[in-house]
């Protein structure tokens, strides 16, 4: 994608969804980190429903921490792979009372230090919590990032880094939650929703006008011609 159609795909993705953010319900950067670890191959729906529980009862290191793995289990069961997470919870719990006052610290290296949180988690609670410009790769932004040509590569790791390179600066902070949204809603796995996409006219995909590609650009041009 030419910078200048990099650019356009953002400004017409930033005033479709001007205040983008997670789906995620948080009310503390220790809340979404928990969130965020249990989301793991699970809906955000599903990880709502069980935080909603959880959170009502236990929302801080300490309190989560007393529970136990076998407490805690009892209101995450609805997640996959609850066992292995609660594990993990609790000991992120210890080290963050033991290392960080009970604080989610606001540094890579020491989110990556903790237990069931990679580079994905890191860089999700450092965009969401903090306020950095980092790229959480999901498989809908990686889906997205290389079927319509804005950041092609055959890895995760890969899409992030050119996604660093070509989104404007001003749009990098957003840029996350725009694309994975994009994907999630309309960009989507198996039937995308070209003939309904803003960007259609900006999308590099091949295959885009067999899912009504030109039905949405005809309604673009429409509305440019309007205004």
């Amino acid at each position: 994608m030419k910078p200048e159609h990099v650019e356009e795909f953002f400004k017409r993705l930033q005033a479709q969804r001007p205040n983008p953010t997670t789906e995620l319900l948080y009310h503390s950067p220790f809340e979404l980190l928990i969130a965020v670890i249990l989301s793991a191959q699970m809906t955000d729906v599903g990880v709502n429903k069980a935080t909603a529980k959880l959170f009502a009862v236990a929302n801080t290191p300490e309190s989560i921490l007393a529970l136990g793995v076998e407490g805690l289990k009892e209101y995450i069961s609805n997640v996959n792979f609850y066992t292995a997470k609660a594990n993990n919870i609790i000991k992120t719990c210890q080290i963050l009372i033991d290392l960080h006052g009970s604080q989610v610290p606001d540094d890579r290296k020491a989110l990556e230090a903790l237990a069931g949180v990679g580079r994905k988690t890191a860089n999700v609670v450092l965009n969401t919590a903090f306020g950095h410009p980092t790229m959480a790769v999901d498989t809908h932004i990686f889906r997205v990032s290389n079927r319509t040509g804005l950041a092609p590569a055959k890895t995760v790791e890969g899409v992030e880094k050119k996604l660093l390179e070509v989104v404007p600066e001003p749009y990098l902070t957003n840029a996350h939650h725009w694309i994975l949204l994009h994907g999630r809603y309309t960009c989507k796995a198996r039937v995308p929703l070209c003939a309904q996409c803003i960007v259609a006219d900006l999308c590099q995909w091949p295959d885009k006008y067999e899912f009504g590609a030109a039905e949405g650009m005809a309604h673009l041009k429409s509305l440019t011609l309007k205004t």
